[in-house]
Protein backbone atom coordinates (compact mmCIF):
# COMPACT_ATOMS: atom_id res chain seq x y z
CA UNK A 1 0.00 0.00 0.00
CA UNK A 2 1.02 3.71 -0.60
CA UNK A 3 2.01 5.66 2.24
CA UNK A 4 0.78 7.87 3.85
CA UNK A 5 1.08 11.38 3.27
CA UNK A 6 2.41 14.80 4.80
CA UNK A 7 1.90 17.37 2.84
CA UNK A 8 3.63 20.74 3.71
CA UNK A 9 2.68 24.35 1.71
CA UNK A 10 4.76 27.92 2.12
CA UNK A 11 5.30 30.39 -0.60
CA UNK A 12 8.16 30.92 0.67
CA UNK A 13 10.96 28.90 -1.68
CA UNK A 14 13.48 28.45 1.22
CA UNK A 15 11.18 27.99 3.97
CA UNK A 16 9.55 25.15 2.08
CA UNK A 17 12.32 23.42 0.85
CA UNK A 18 13.90 23.82 4.44
CA UNK A 19 10.61 22.08 6.30
CA UNK A 20 10.34 19.10 3.47
CA UNK A 21 14.31 18.46 4.38
CA UNK A 22 13.37 17.92 8.24
CA UNK A 23 10.19 16.23 6.88
CA UNK A 24 12.32 13.52 5.02
CA UNK A 25 14.82 13.20 7.54
CA UNK A 26 12.31 12.04 10.05
CA UNK A 27 9.65 10.27 8.32
CA UNK A 28 10.30 9.31 5.45
CA UNK A 29 10.52 5.63 6.05
CA UNK A 30 6.60 5.68 6.96
CA UNK A 31 5.39 8.75 5.17
CA UNK A 32 5.50 10.83 1.52
CA UNK A 33 5.97 14.23 2.00
CA UNK A 34 4.40 16.53 -0.43
CA UNK A 35 4.87 20.08 -1.11
CA UNK A 36 2.73 22.80 -2.40
CA UNK A 37 3.93 26.12 -2.61
CA UNK A 38 0.84 27.80 -2.19
CA UNK A 39 -2.68 26.97 -0.51
CA UNK A 40 -4.21 26.96 -4.04
CA UNK A 41 -1.90 24.25 -5.46
CA UNK A 42 -1.95 22.57 -1.52
CA UNK A 43 -5.75 22.14 -1.89
CA UNK A 44 -5.62 21.14 -5.47
CA UNK A 45 -3.33 17.95 -4.50
CA UNK A 46 -5.32 17.23 -1.69
CA UNK A 47 -8.12 16.93 -4.11
CA UNK A 48 -5.96 14.60 -6.18
CA UNK A 49 -4.95 12.41 -3.06
CA UNK A 50 -8.49 12.16 -2.47
CA UNK A 51 -9.29 11.18 -6.04
CA UNK A 52 -6.68 8.49 -5.83
CA UNK A 53 -7.83 6.85 -2.23
CA UNK A 54 -4.73 7.96 -0.80
CA UNK A 55 -3.93 8.71 3.28
CA UNK A 56 -3.24 11.82 4.42
CA UNK A 57 -1.44 11.61 8.01
CA UNK A 58 -0.88 15.50 8.48
CA UNK A 59 -1.38 19.11 7.04
CA UNK A 60 2.15 21.41 7.93
CA UNK A 61 0.58 25.24 5.92
CA UNK A 62 2.56 28.27 6.49
CA UNK A 63 -0.07 31.04 7.67
CA UNK A 64 0.74 33.80 5.91
CA UNK A 65 0.69 33.24 2.29
CA UNK A 66 -0.56 35.49 -0.13
CA UNK A 67 -4.11 34.23 -2.19
CA UNK A 68 -5.22 32.14 0.39
CA UNK A 69 -3.63 31.91 4.18
CA UNK A 70 -3.17 28.94 5.89
CA UNK A 71 -6.31 28.43 8.60
CA UNK A 72 -7.91 29.19 4.99
CA UNK A 73 -6.40 26.09 3.18
CA UNK A 74 -6.52 24.03 6.44
CA UNK A 75 -10.74 24.89 7.09
CA UNK A 76 -11.08 23.79 2.62
CA UNK A 77 -9.41 21.06 3.33
CA UNK A 78 -10.63 19.40 6.51
CA UNK A 79 -14.28 17.91 5.17
CA UNK A 80 -11.69 16.19 2.49
CA UNK A 81 -9.20 14.51 4.94
CA UNK A 82 -10.88 15.01 8.84
CA UNK A 83 -8.80 12.43 9.95
CA UNK A 84 -5.68 14.37 9.13
CA UNK A 85 -3.74 16.30 11.87
CA UNK A 86 -3.57 20.46 11.20
CA UNK A 87 -0.91 22.27 12.04
CA UNK A 88 0.40 26.27 11.33
CA UNK A 89 3.44 27.29 10.41
CA UNK A 90 3.45 31.07 11.88
CA UNK A 91 5.74 33.54 12.69
CA UNK A 92 5.20 35.15 16.29
CA UNK A 93 3.40 38.02 14.99
CA UNK A 94 0.68 35.63 14.05
CA UNK A 95 0.22 33.93 16.84
CA UNK A 96 -3.19 35.26 18.12
CA UNK A 97 -4.82 34.05 14.17
CA UNK A 98 -3.01 30.87 15.41
CA UNK A 99 -5.04 30.40 18.52
CA UNK A 100 -8.02 31.57 17.29
CA UNK A 101 -7.75 28.80 14.21
CA UNK A 102 -7.65 26.27 17.22
CA UNK A 103 -11.75 27.04 17.43
CA UNK A 104 -12.62 28.55 13.54
CA UNK A 105 -10.48 25.73 11.55
CA UNK A 106 -10.08 23.01 14.23
CA UNK A 107 -6.20 23.22 13.99
CA UNK A 108 -4.55 21.01 16.35
CA UNK A 109 -1.12 22.61 16.77
CA UNK A 110 0.82 25.68 15.64
CA UNK A 111 4.57 26.27 15.51
CA UNK A 112 6.55 29.20 15.93
CA UNK A 113 9.36 29.96 12.83
CA UNK A 114 12.14 29.02 13.33
CA UNK A 115 11.77 25.76 14.29
CA UNK A 116 15.63 24.85 14.86
CA UNK A 117 16.87 22.45 16.09
CA UNK A 118 13.93 20.71 14.61
CA UNK A 119 14.72 17.82 17.39
CA UNK A 120 13.24 19.94 20.45
CA UNK A 121 10.65 22.34 17.99
CA UNK A 122 9.59 20.82 15.20
CA UNK A 123 9.42 16.52 15.78
CA UNK A 124 8.00 16.23 19.70
CA UNK A 125 5.01 17.91 18.42
CA UNK A 126 4.81 15.80 14.67
CA UNK A 127 5.48 12.92 16.58
CA UNK A 128 2.43 13.50 18.96
CA UNK A 129 -0.29 14.31 16.21
CA UNK A 130 0.98 11.72 13.81
CA UNK A 131 0.67 9.08 16.87
CA UNK A 132 -3.03 10.32 17.30
CA UNK A 133 -3.66 10.01 13.59
CA UNK A 134 -2.48 6.32 13.34
CA UNK A 135 -4.57 5.59 16.53
CA UNK A 136 -7.26 6.47 14.67
CA UNK A 137 -6.47 5.58 11.31
CA UNK A 138 -7.28 1.79 9.80
CA UNK A 139 -6.30 1.36 6.33
CA UNK A 140 -7.21 -2.20 6.60
CA UNK A 141 -9.35 -3.44 9.12
CA UNK A 142 -8.13 -6.20 11.25
CA UNK A 143 -10.18 -6.37 14.69
CA UNK A 144 -13.13 -8.01 15.45
CA UNK A 145 -17.29 -7.07 13.91
CA UNK A 146 -19.88 -7.01 15.95
CA UNK A 147 -23.50 -7.63 14.86
CA UNK A 148 -26.74 -6.66 16.70
CA UNK A 149 -29.74 -4.45 16.77
CA UNK A 150 -29.38 -0.73 17.06
CA UNK A 151 -31.35 -0.96 20.16
CA UNK A 152 -30.18 -3.94 21.98
CA UNK A 153 -28.89 -3.10 25.36
CA UNK A 154 -26.54 -6.06 25.45
CA UNK A 155 -24.92 -4.91 22.16
CA UNK A 156 -24.21 -1.69 23.15
CA UNK A 157 -22.42 -3.19 25.91
CA UNK A 158 -19.99 -4.52 24.21
CA UNK A 159 -19.29 -1.71 21.99
CA UNK A 160 -19.04 0.91 24.39
CA UNK A 161 -16.43 -1.84 26.50
CA UNK A 162 -14.70 -2.49 23.16
CA UNK A 163 -14.40 1.24 22.36
CA UNK A 164 -13.18 2.29 25.63
CA UNK A 165 -10.33 -0.42 25.62
CA UNK A 166 -9.26 0.99 22.38
CA UNK A 167 -9.68 -3.07 20.63
CA UNK A 168 -10.41 -2.05 16.94
CA UNK A 169 -13.70 -3.42 16.08
CA UNK A 170 -16.30 -2.95 13.67
CA UNK A 171 -20.29 -2.90 14.08
CA UNK A 172 -23.12 -3.96 11.76
CA UNK A 173 -26.94 -2.87 12.34
CA UNK A 174 -28.46 -6.21 11.25
CA UNK A 175 -32.10 -3.22 10.68
CA UNK A 176 -29.75 -0.61 8.68
CA UNK A 177 -26.32 -2.08 7.27
CA UNK A 178 -26.84 -4.44 4.08
CA UNK A 179 -23.45 -5.68 4.77
CA UNK A 180 -24.77 -7.12 8.12
CA UNK A 181 -26.59 -10.10 5.86
CA UNK A 182 -23.31 -10.60 4.55
CA UNK A 183 -22.18 -11.84 7.90
CA UNK A 184 -25.01 -13.31 9.12
CA UNK A 185 -24.31 -15.49 5.75
CA UNK A 186 -21.07 -16.24 7.15
CA UNK A 187 -22.51 -17.40 10.00
CA UNK A 188 -23.62 -20.18 8.38
CA UNK A 189 -26.29 -21.57 10.57
CA UNK A 190 -29.76 -20.40 11.51
CA UNK A 191 -30.06 -16.93 12.82
CA UNK A 192 -28.30 -17.13 16.39
CA UNK A 193 -29.40 -14.89 19.44
CA UNK A 194 -27.32 -11.66 18.70
CA UNK A 195 -25.00 -9.86 19.50
CA UNK A 196 -22.75 -12.21 17.51
CA UNK A 197 -19.23 -11.50 17.26
CA UNK A 198 -16.46 -12.68 14.99
CA UNK A 199 -13.04 -12.52 16.19
CA UNK A 200 -9.92 -11.87 14.21
CA UNK A 201 -9.35 -15.40 13.90
CA UNK A 202 -12.87 -16.22 12.71
CA UNK A 203 -14.32 -18.33 15.49
CA UNK A 204 -17.50 -17.05 16.34
CA UNK A 205 -19.27 -15.39 19.55
CA UNK A 206 -22.88 -15.66 20.48
CA UNK A 207 -24.30 -13.52 22.75
CA UNK A 208 -20.83 -13.10 24.84
CA UNK A 209 -20.74 -11.48 28.14
CA UNK A 210 -18.16 -8.47 28.66
CA UNK A 211 -16.44 -10.54 30.59
CA UNK A 212 -15.92 -13.36 27.71
CA UNK A 213 -15.34 -11.04 25.10
CA UNK A 214 -12.78 -9.12 26.63
CA UNK A 215 -10.69 -12.93 27.81
CA UNK A 216 -11.28 -13.38 23.66
CA UNK A 217 -10.02 -10.14 22.83
CA UNK A 218 -7.05 -10.71 24.70
CA UNK A 219 -6.97 -8.26 27.58
CA UNK A 220 -5.73 -9.21 30.96
CA UNK A 221 -7.88 -10.36 33.86
CA UNK A 222 -5.41 -12.37 35.79
CA UNK A 223 -2.84 -11.10 37.58
CA UNK A 224 1.04 -12.54 36.97
CA UNK A 225 1.91 -12.27 40.73
CA UNK A 226 0.14 -13.32 43.99
CA UNK A 227 2.63 -10.00 45.66
CA UNK A 228 3.08 -6.55 44.94
CA UNK A 229 4.04 -3.26 45.97
CA UNK A 230 1.46 -1.00 44.96
CA UNK A 231 -1.85 -2.06 43.93
CA UNK A 232 -4.30 0.18 42.38
CA UNK A 233 -7.71 0.25 42.31
CA UNK A 234 -9.38 2.10 39.67
CA UNK A 235 -8.06 3.21 36.49
CA UNK A 236 -8.92 6.64 35.92
CA UNK A 237 -6.71 9.40 35.70
CA UNK A 238 -6.11 9.60 39.09
CA UNK A 239 -5.26 5.83 39.30
CA UNK A 240 -3.48 6.05 36.11
CA UNK A 241 -0.69 8.44 37.54
CA UNK A 242 -0.29 7.10 40.35
CA UNK A 243 0.33 3.47 37.92
CA UNK A 244 2.91 5.59 35.84
CA UNK A 245 4.47 7.10 39.29
CA UNK A 246 4.75 4.34 40.79
CA UNK A 247 6.06 2.19 38.90
CA UNK A 248 8.75 4.68 37.04
CA UNK A 249 10.30 4.63 40.49
CA UNK A 250 10.64 1.51 41.27
CA UNK A 251 7.58 -0.54 42.62
CA UNK A 252 5.96 -3.24 41.44
CA UNK A 253 2.88 -1.99 40.44
CA UNK A 254 -0.60 -3.61 39.74
CA UNK A 255 -3.76 -1.35 38.67
CA UNK A 256 -7.11 -3.31 38.49
CA UNK A 257 -10.01 -1.66 36.51
CA UNK A 258 -13.57 -3.15 36.37
CA UNK A 259 -14.72 -1.40 33.21
CA UNK A 260 -12.18 0.25 31.35
CA UNK A 261 -8.96 2.64 31.71
CA UNK A 262 -9.96 6.19 31.42
CA UNK A 263 -12.58 5.84 34.16
CA UNK A 264 -15.67 8.83 33.45
CA UNK A 265 -12.75 10.89 32.08
CA UNK A 266 -12.55 8.34 29.27
CA UNK A 267 -16.29 9.00 27.84
CA UNK A 268 -15.72 13.14 27.47
CA UNK A 269 -15.57 13.62 24.02
CA UNK A 270 -13.64 16.55 24.69
CA UNK A 271 -11.08 18.45 27.58
CA UNK A 272 -10.10 21.38 26.64
CA UNK A 273 -8.72 22.66 29.91
CA UNK A 274 -5.83 20.54 30.38
CA UNK A 275 -2.77 21.92 30.49
CA UNK A 276 -0.24 21.57 27.75
CA UNK A 277 -3.16 20.27 25.16
CA UNK A 278 -4.35 23.30 23.56
CA UNK A 279 -7.04 22.28 21.05
CA UNK A 280 -7.87 19.91 23.60
CA UNK A 281 -7.95 16.35 23.70
CA UNK A 282 -10.56 13.39 23.69
CA UNK A 283 -11.28 11.68 27.30
CA UNK A 284 -9.93 8.25 25.04
CA UNK A 285 -6.81 9.85 24.11
CA UNK A 286 -5.94 10.52 27.25
CA UNK A 287 -6.68 7.22 28.37
CA UNK A 288 -4.59 5.78 25.48
CA UNK A 289 -1.67 7.94 25.58
CA UNK A 290 -1.72 7.13 30.15
CA UNK A 291 -2.22 3.16 29.25
CA UNK A 292 0.52 3.36 26.82
CA UNK A 293 2.78 5.31 29.15
CA UNK A 294 2.14 2.73 31.91
CA UNK A 295 2.47 -0.60 30.08
CA UNK A 296 5.88 1.06 28.81
CA UNK A 297 7.31 1.25 32.86
CA UNK A 298 5.59 -2.33 33.39
CA UNK A 299 2.06 -1.67 34.90
CA UNK A 300 0.70 -4.74 34.82
CA UNK A 301 -3.09 -4.10 33.93
CA UNK A 302 -6.41 -5.67 34.82
CA UNK A 303 -9.42 -4.98 33.19
CA UNK A 304 -12.25 -5.67 33.37
CA UNK A 305 -11.95 -6.99 36.44
CA UNK A 306 -13.61 -5.57 39.74
CA UNK A 307 -12.09 -5.32 43.68
CA UNK A 308 -15.11 -6.77 45.44
CA UNK A 309 -13.40 -6.60 49.02
CA UNK A 310 -9.95 -5.93 51.27
CA UNK A 311 -8.64 -7.49 54.15
CA UNK A 312 -6.05 -6.46 56.33
CA UNK A 313 -3.21 -8.90 57.96
CA UNK A 314 -0.03 -7.04 59.29
CA UNK A 315 1.87 -5.23 57.10
CA UNK A 316 -0.20 -6.82 53.56
CA UNK A 317 -3.92 -5.57 52.33
CA UNK A 318 -5.17 -8.27 50.26
CA UNK A 319 -7.69 -7.48 47.67
CA UNK A 320 -10.67 -9.50 46.70
CA UNK A 321 -11.07 -9.79 43.49
CA UNK A 322 -14.73 -10.76 41.44
CA UNK A 323 -13.05 -14.24 40.51
CA UNK A 324 -12.53 -15.51 43.80
CA UNK A 325 -8.94 -15.12 43.72
CA UNK A 326 -7.11 -12.52 45.97
CA UNK A 327 -4.02 -10.18 45.40
CA UNK A 328 -1.54 -8.96 48.61
CA UNK A 329 0.39 -5.91 48.20
CA UNK A 330 2.25 -3.64 50.83
CA UNK A 331 0.44 -0.25 49.95
CA UNK A 332 -3.11 0.54 47.85
CA UNK A 333 -4.21 3.44 46.33
CA UNK A 334 -7.75 3.52 45.91
CA UNK A 335 -9.00 5.57 42.54
CA UNK A 336 -12.67 3.92 42.06
CA UNK A 337 -13.65 7.06 41.61
CA UNK A 338 -17.85 7.69 41.27
CA UNK A 339 -21.00 6.40 38.89
CA UNK A 340 -23.82 8.17 37.74
CA UNK A 341 -27.19 8.20 40.02
CA UNK A 342 -29.18 6.46 38.45
CA UNK A 343 -32.30 8.34 37.08
CA UNK A 344 -35.68 7.75 38.71
CA UNK A 345 -38.38 7.94 35.90
CA UNK A 346 -40.88 6.01 34.65
CA UNK A 347 -39.43 4.09 31.53
CA UNK A 348 -35.79 5.20 31.98
CA UNK A 349 -34.60 1.57 33.61
CA UNK A 350 -36.58 -0.38 31.19
CA UNK A 351 -35.01 1.19 28.13
CA UNK A 352 -31.27 1.54 29.68
CA UNK A 353 -29.07 0.59 26.87
CA UNK A 354 -31.70 1.01 24.66
CA UNK A 355 -31.61 5.24 23.89
CA UNK A 356 -31.31 5.49 27.38
CA UNK A 357 -27.24 5.73 28.24
CA UNK A 358 -25.44 6.85 31.66
CA UNK A 359 -22.18 9.15 30.78
CA UNK A 360 -21.76 10.25 27.00
CA UNK A 361 -21.69 6.80 25.14
CA UNK A 362 -19.55 8.59 22.29
CA UNK A 363 -20.53 5.39 20.01
CA UNK A 364 -24.11 5.98 20.23
CA UNK A 365 -23.46 9.55 18.50
CA UNK A 366 -23.85 8.35 14.87
CA UNK A 367 -27.25 7.11 15.48
CA UNK A 368 -28.35 10.55 16.56
CA UNK A 369 -28.02 11.84 13.42
CA UNK A 370 -30.84 14.08 12.74
CA UNK A 371 -32.88 13.52 15.45
CA UNK A 372 -33.47 15.38 19.03
CA UNK A 373 -31.57 13.96 21.51
CA UNK A 374 -31.61 15.24 25.58
CA UNK A 375 -29.28 15.92 28.10
CA UNK A 376 -29.41 15.73 31.62
CA UNK A 377 -26.84 17.22 33.74
CA UNK A 378 -24.76 20.62 34.65
CA UNK A 379 -21.17 19.66 35.00
CA UNK A 380 -18.60 19.76 32.89
CA UNK A 381 -19.19 15.93 31.36
CA UNK A 382 -22.98 16.56 30.42
CA UNK A 383 -21.17 20.26 28.76
CA UNK A 384 -18.71 18.81 26.52
CA UNK A 385 -21.24 15.84 26.17
CA UNK A 386 -23.71 18.57 24.37
CA UNK A 387 -21.36 20.05 22.31
CA UNK A 388 -20.26 17.08 20.82
CA UNK A 389 -23.53 15.15 20.05
CA UNK A 390 -24.52 18.92 18.91
CA UNK A 391 -22.13 17.84 16.04
CA UNK A 392 -24.50 14.97 14.60
CA UNK A 393 -28.10 15.42 16.46
CA UNK A 394 -30.67 17.70 14.90
CA UNK A 395 -31.17 19.49 18.36
CA UNK A 396 -29.51 19.24 21.65
CA UNK A 397 -32.01 19.83 24.70
CA UNK A 398 -30.07 19.90 28.33
CA UNK A 399 -32.41 19.38 31.21
CA UNK A 400 -30.91 21.51 34.31
CA UNK A 401 -32.45 21.04 38.05
CA UNK A 402 -31.02 24.21 38.96
CA UNK A 403 -31.51 27.77 37.86
CA UNK A 404 -28.22 28.51 36.61
CA UNK A 405 -25.92 26.37 33.81
CA UNK A 406 -22.71 27.89 35.44
CA UNK A 407 -22.90 27.13 38.96
CA UNK A 408 -21.13 23.81 38.32
CA UNK A 409 -19.66 24.06 34.57
CA UNK A 410 -16.86 25.37 33.33
CA UNK A 411 -17.13 29.27 32.08
CA UNK A 412 -15.48 28.19 28.51
CA UNK A 413 -17.81 25.67 28.44
CA UNK A 414 -20.60 27.39 29.53
CA UNK A 415 -20.01 30.31 26.71
CA UNK A 416 -19.86 27.64 23.56
CA UNK A 417 -23.68 26.07 24.68
CA UNK A 418 -25.19 29.06 24.68
CA UNK A 419 -23.11 30.13 21.24
CA UNK A 420 -24.48 27.04 19.40
CA UNK A 421 -27.26 27.31 17.81
CA UNK A 422 -27.74 23.02 18.16
CA UNK A 423 -28.60 23.60 22.31
CA UNK A 424 -31.50 24.22 24.20
CA UNK A 425 -30.97 24.79 27.87
CA UNK A 426 -33.80 24.44 29.84
CA UNK A 427 -33.12 25.48 33.56
CA UNK A 428 -35.33 24.22 36.38
CA UNK A 429 -36.57 21.40 34.34
CA UNK A 430 -36.65 17.90 34.79
CA UNK A 431 -37.48 14.29 33.10
CA UNK A 432 -40.90 13.06 34.10
CA UNK A 433 -40.90 10.04 32.27
CA UNK A 434 -39.35 8.15 29.09
CA UNK A 435 -41.50 6.21 26.52
CA UNK A 436 -41.29 3.91 24.03
CA UNK A 437 -41.65 -0.12 23.20
CA UNK A 438 -37.95 -1.57 22.57
CA UNK A 439 -36.25 1.55 22.66
CA UNK A 440 -36.55 5.33 23.28
CA UNK A 441 -39.02 7.93 21.22
CA UNK A 442 -40.13 10.45 23.44
CA UNK A 443 -39.35 12.01 26.74
CA UNK A 444 -41.76 14.10 29.14
CA UNK A 445 -40.57 17.37 30.25
CA UNK A 446 -41.69 18.77 33.42
CA UNK A 447 -41.12 22.51 33.58
CA UNK A 448 -40.78 25.40 36.38
CA UNK A 449 -44.46 25.46 36.70
CA UNK A 450 -45.18 21.67 36.87
CA UNK A 451 -46.30 21.81 33.75
CA UNK A 452 -45.20 18.71 31.46
CA UNK A 453 -44.53 18.31 27.40
CA UNK A 454 -43.80 15.16 25.67
CA UNK A 455 -41.17 15.81 23.54
CA UNK A 456 -39.63 13.82 20.65
CA UNK A 457 -36.24 12.25 21.09
CA UNK A 458 -33.52 9.92 19.75
CA UNK A 459 -31.52 9.59 22.92
CA UNK A 460 -31.49 10.64 26.27
CA UNK A 461 -28.06 10.92 28.16
CA UNK A 462 -28.12 11.31 31.70
CA UNK A 463 -25.03 13.00 33.76
CA UNK A 464 -26.61 13.66 37.36
CA UNK A 465 -24.88 13.55 40.71
CA UNK A 466 -22.48 10.80 41.13
CA UNK A 467 -22.02 8.23 43.80
CA UNK A 468 -18.32 6.80 45.11
CA UNK A 469 -17.72 3.50 44.16
CA UNK A 470 -16.89 2.59 47.62
CA UNK A 471 -19.43 -0.39 48.90
CA UNK A 472 -16.58 -2.47 49.32
CA UNK A 473 -14.58 -0.41 51.60
CA UNK A 474 -17.64 -0.76 53.96
CA UNK A 475 -16.67 -2.06 57.75
CA UNK A 476 -13.15 -1.24 56.64
CA UNK A 477 -12.02 2.09 55.69
CA UNK A 478 -14.19 4.80 57.37
CA UNK A 479 -16.43 6.64 55.08
CA UNK A 480 -18.86 9.68 55.53
CA UNK A 481 -22.53 9.74 55.04
CA UNK A 482 -22.33 10.10 51.47
CA UNK A 483 -19.75 7.34 51.19
CA UNK A 484 -16.64 9.22 50.22
CA UNK A 485 -13.47 8.42 51.57
CA UNK A 486 -11.77 10.83 54.62
CA UNK A 487 -7.97 11.42 54.25
CA UNK A 488 -5.11 13.13 55.93
CA UNK A 489 -6.40 15.55 59.06
CA UNK A 490 -9.73 14.66 58.23
CA UNK A 491 -8.98 11.19 59.62
CA UNK A 492 -8.33 12.49 63.11
CA UNK A 493 -11.26 15.18 62.32
CA UNK A 494 -13.02 14.34 65.78
CA UNK A 495 -10.13 13.85 68.23
CA UNK A 496 -10.48 10.16 68.25
CA UNK A 497 -7.78 7.60 66.55
CA UNK A 498 -10.27 5.55 64.12
CA UNK A 499 -11.09 1.77 64.04
CA UNK A 500 -7.83 0.28 62.16
CA UNK A 501 -5.30 3.11 62.74
CA UNK A 502 -2.40 0.51 64.54
CA UNK A 503 0.86 3.19 63.60
CA UNK A 504 2.23 5.86 65.94
CA UNK A 505 1.73 8.57 63.56
CA UNK A 506 -0.25 10.90 62.13
CA UNK A 507 -2.45 10.36 58.83
CA UNK A 508 -0.35 11.57 55.33
CA UNK A 509 -2.27 13.95 53.32
CA UNK A 510 -4.31 11.30 51.31
CA UNK A 511 -3.79 8.34 53.52
CA UNK A 512 -7.36 7.23 54.44
CA UNK A 513 -8.40 5.72 58.62
CA UNK A 514 -6.21 2.51 57.80
CA UNK A 515 -2.58 2.75 57.13
CA UNK A 516 -1.32 1.90 54.14
CA UNK A 517 -4.52 2.72 52.17
CA UNK A 518 -4.70 5.84 49.61
CA UNK A 519 -7.16 8.05 48.15
CA UNK A 520 -7.15 9.64 45.24
CA UNK A 521 -9.29 11.32 42.57
CA UNK A 522 -12.99 11.87 42.96
CA UNK A 523 -13.86 9.27 45.87
CA UNK A 524 -11.96 11.28 48.53
CA UNK A 525 -13.86 13.50 50.63
CA UNK A 526 -13.52 17.16 49.52
CA UNK A 527 -11.49 16.36 46.23
CA UNK A 528 -11.69 18.94 43.21
CA UNK A 529 -14.02 16.80 40.30
CA UNK A 530 -11.31 18.14 37.97
CA UNK A 531 -8.84 15.79 35.83
CA UNK A 532 -6.00 17.93 36.16
CA UNK A 533 -6.35 17.46 40.11
CA UNK A 534 -6.93 13.75 40.08
CA UNK A 535 -3.67 13.39 37.96
CA UNK A 536 -2.06 15.20 40.64
CA UNK A 537 -3.14 13.22 43.22
CA UNK A 538 -2.21 10.13 42.06
CA UNK A 539 1.31 11.30 41.41
CA UNK A 540 1.40 12.94 44.75
CA UNK A 541 0.22 9.83 46.74
CA UNK A 542 2.85 7.83 45.67
CA UNK A 543 5.31 9.79 47.73
CA UNK A 544 3.61 8.85 50.57
CA UNK A 545 3.50 5.23 49.61
CA UNK A 546 7.48 5.29 49.42
CA UNK A 547 7.09 6.81 53.14
CA UNK A 548 4.63 3.90 54.09
CA UNK A 549 7.07 1.12 52.78
CA UNK A 550 9.79 2.69 54.44
CA UNK A 551 8.40 2.47 57.53
CA UNK A 552 8.05 -0.84 57.14
CA UNK A 553 11.45 -2.01 56.56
Amino acid sequence: MAKPVILTVDDDPNVLSAVARDLRRRYAEQYRIVRADSGAAALEATRELRQRGEAVALFLADQRMPGMSGVEFLAQALPLFPQARRALLTAYADTEAAIQAINSAAVHYYLLKPWDPPEEQLYPVLDDLLEEWQASHSPIFEGIRLLGHRWSPEAHALKDFLARNHVPYLYFDLETDPQAHELLEQYGQPAPTLPLVRLVDGRWLVAPTVAELADQAGLLRQAAQTHYDLAIVGGGPAGLAAAVYGASEGLRTVLIEREAPGGQAGTSSRIENYLGFPSGLSGGDLARRAVAQARRFGVEILSPVEVIGMRIDGPYRFLQLNDGSEISTFAVVVAVGLSYRKLDAPGVEQLTGAGVYYGASLTEALSCQAQPVFIVGAGNSAGQAAIYLAEYAERVIMLVRGDSLGAKMSQYLVDRIEASPHIEVRLNSTVHAVHGSDHVEAVTVRAPDGSEERCPAAALFIFTGAMPCTEWLTDIVHLDRQGFIPTGPQVFEDGRRPKGWDVDREPFLLESSVPGVFVVGDARAGSVKRVASAVGEGSIAVQFVHQHLARLR
